[in-house]
C-alpha cells in the first residue's frame, strides 16, 4: 500500500496541494499536519478584524476543518512535525499532550510559511507587545483595545479556536490610549488605520526616509502626507533601540538618537522570515535568501520532498533568478500545482512578481516587478525611471482623482521592468495591467500599444499606465 502525501502546514500552499492532490488521484491518502488550531485562513485580512470592518474570526477562514476533512483530507490540528528522515520517509509528530509518534511519506510537502520578525529589540517579550502575523495575534490585539466592561472571548467570533487564556488576559486590561508601530511596511500601515479606528493616539516609526519602501519614493511620500492628514504622528529616519517597561508591561519607545515616547502598546511589524527550522541537519538546500531552494515544479533538493508557500523560494518574473517575495497568491498557485505534479501531471509552480497592493485610510497603492534602479542594476539591468501623475477618470466625469505611476525599464531592450500606482480612485487594480506586461516579457512600447478599455466613469482615454509608458517610452529613445 503506498505511503500517504504528508503535509507540513495547513495553510494556502498546504491545503491547495492537499485539496488539488485529493481532486486528481482521489485514491491517494493525504494527511496535512497543523500545529495550531487555525487552517486555511486569510491573514491579510487580519488588520481589519483589528479595525472591526470584520466582525468575526472565523469569517476569516477559508476552509474550517470540517470542509478539509469532507475533502478526505485527514487533518491533524496542534500537532507538530519535529523532524525529518530523509532516509527513511518519515516525519516525527508531537501531539498537543506531548505523544511523540512517526508518520512514513510517499511524498512530502513543506508549507511551514513564514513568522513575524522581533529580533533584535529588547523589551519585545513585554506585555502590551505584539506582532501581528495569524488569527491569535489578531484576537489578542482586539482583545485589549476592547474595555473591560465589554469584552467576552465571545465577541471575538472565533468560537473552538481562540486560546482564552491569552484573550482573556488582555481583555481585562484597560485598554490603551496610545499604540506605537514600529516599521512602515504592509502592516505597520494597515495598523496605523486599524489602531486610528479606536480614536487611539497612533505613532509610526520607520527607519527610512518614507513608509512602504518596496512601493517606491513617490507612493512612501503620498502615503507618508495621507497619514499625517488623518492624524498619525510619523517618526520617520528613526530607529528604534529598545521598549521599557513598567512591571512587566510596555511603557516606552526608545530610539537610537536618545529620544523616548511614552505608550500604552506597541505592535511591531518590521517583516518576516521563513519557517525552515524543521529541515535542519538534513540535506534539503536552502537558497541564498534563506528560504529553501525548489526547481519549477517545487521540488527541493531531496527527491520526495517539495516545499511551498512562504517558506519557499520561486523564480522572478523579471531576472529568471530565485526570489524569495512572500504572498497568499503565490502559495496558493504553487500548491496546487505540486498537487497536480504529485498526481501525476506535471504542472510548474510558476513565478513571482512581488505584485502587491495595500490600503493605507482612502489611499490605494501597488507595485510589483523591479522598481528600485539599484536593485535593477545589481541584476544586470540598465534602468530609466519615469513618474507621472494622470486623471483616473475622464476630467469633466465626477470622481476624478489624481492617479501618480512609476515605470522602470531597461534603457538597452526596452522591457518593462516594473511599476508602482498610488491613488485613491481605483488606483490599486491598475497594478494588474503592469504585472500582466512583466508576465509577458513586453517592451515599454509594446505596452503603450496596449487596448486597454476607455468610458469616463472608469479612466480617460489614456489610462495613467499608457501615460506613464508614453512618458518613459520617449525616455529610452532619448
Amino acid at each position: 500500500m503506498t505511503e500517504p502525501f504528508v503535509v507540513v502546514g495547513g495553510d494556502a500552499a498546504g491545503l491547495s496541494a492537499a485539496s488539488k492532490l485529493r481532486r486528481e488521484a482521489p485514491e491517494r491518502d493525504v494527511v496535512v499536519f497543523e500545529k495550531g488550531r487555525w487552517v486555511s485562513y486569510a491573514h491579510c485580512g487580519t488588520p481589519y478584524f483589528v479595525k472591526g470592518a470584520v466582525d468575526d474570526l472565523t469569517d476569516l477562514l477559508s476552509l474550517s476543518p470540517e470542509d478539509v476533512e469532507d475533502r478526505g483530507i485527514e487533518l491533524r490540528r496542534e500537532a507538530e512535525v519535529t523532524a525529518v528522515n530523509t532516509d527513511k520517509r518519515l516525519v516525527t509528530v508531537v501531539d498537543a499532550d506531548g505523544t511523540a509518534y512517526e508518520q512514513p511519506y510517499a511524498e512530502l510537502l513543506v508549507a511551514t510559511g513564514g513568522r513575524a520578525t522581533s529580533a533584535p529589540i529588547p523589551g519585545i517579550d513585554l506585555d502590551g507587545v505584539f506582532t501581528m502575523h495569524g488569527l491569535d495575534s489578531a484576537a489578542t490585539v482586539r482583545a485589549y483595545l476592547s474595555t473591560p466592561e465589554t469584552f467576552t472571548v465571545d465577541s471575538l467570533g472565533g468560537g473552538e479556536f481562540v486560546h482564552e487564556e491569552a484573550v482573556s488576559r488582555y481583555g481585562a486590561m484597560e485598554p490603551p490610549e496610545v499604540m506605537t508601530i514600529v516599521g512602515g511596511g504592509y502592516v505597520g500601515v494597515e495598523m496605523a488605520e486599524a489602531f486610528s479606528a479606536w480614536d487611539l493616539d497612533v505613532h509610526l516609526f520607520q527607519r527610512g526616509d518614507h513608509p512602504l519602501t518596496p512601493f517606491g519614493e513617490a507612493v512612501g511620500e503620498r502615503v507618508a502626507s495621507h497619514l499625517q492628514d488623518y492624524g498619525v504622528t510619523l517618526h520617520l529616519g528613526e530607529e528604534v533601540e529598545e521598549l521599557r517597561g513598567k512591571e512587566g508591561h510596555v511603557s516606552s519607545v526608545v530610539c537610537y538618537d536618545g529620544s523616548e515616547l511614552e505608550t500604552d502598546g506597541v505592535l511591531v511589524g518590521i517583516g518576516i522570515r521563513p519557517n525552515v527550522e524543521l529541515l535542519e541537519g538534513t540535506e534539503v538546500e536552502l537558497g541564498d535568501s534563506g528560504a529553501i531552494a525548489v526547481d519549477e515544479y517545487g521540488r527541493t533538493s531531496v527527491d520526495g520532498i517539495y516545499a511551498a508557500g512562504d517558506c519557499a523560494e520561486m523564480p522572478h518574473a523579471v531576472t529568471g533568478d530565485p526570489a524569495w517575495i512572500p504572498l497568499g497568491l503565490t502559495a496558493n498557485r504553487a500548491g496546487r500545482a505540486i498537487g497536480k505534479t504529485i498526481a501525476g501531471d506535471p504542472t510548474p509552480v510558476g513565478s513571482v512578481a512581488g505584485t502587491a497592493v495595500v490600503k493605507a485610510f482612502d489611499l490605494e497603492c501597488g507595485r510589483t516587478g523591479i522598481i528600485d534602479c539599484d536593485a535593477a542594476r545589481d541584476v544586470g539591468f540598465d534602468p530609466v525611471a519615469e513618474t507621472i501623475t494622470a486623471g483616473s477618470r475622464s476630467g469633466y466625469y465626477p470622481g476624478n482623482e489624481e492617479t501618480t505611476v512609476t515605470l522602470v525599464a531597461d534603457r538597452d531592450s526596452g522591457r518593462l521592468l516594473g511599476g508602482s500606482i498610488v491613488g485613491e480612485d481605483r488606483a490599486a487594480v491598475r497594478i494588474d495591467t503592469v504585472a500582466t506586461a512583466l508576465e509577458a516579457a513586453l517592451a515599454v512600447e509594446e505596452v503603450e500599444q496596449l487596448d486597454l478599455a476607455y468610458a469616463p466613469p472608469f479612466s480617460p482615454v489614456w489610462d495613467p499606465v499608457l501615460v506613464a509608458a508614453k512618458v518613459l517610452g520617449e525616455s529610452l529613445s532619448a
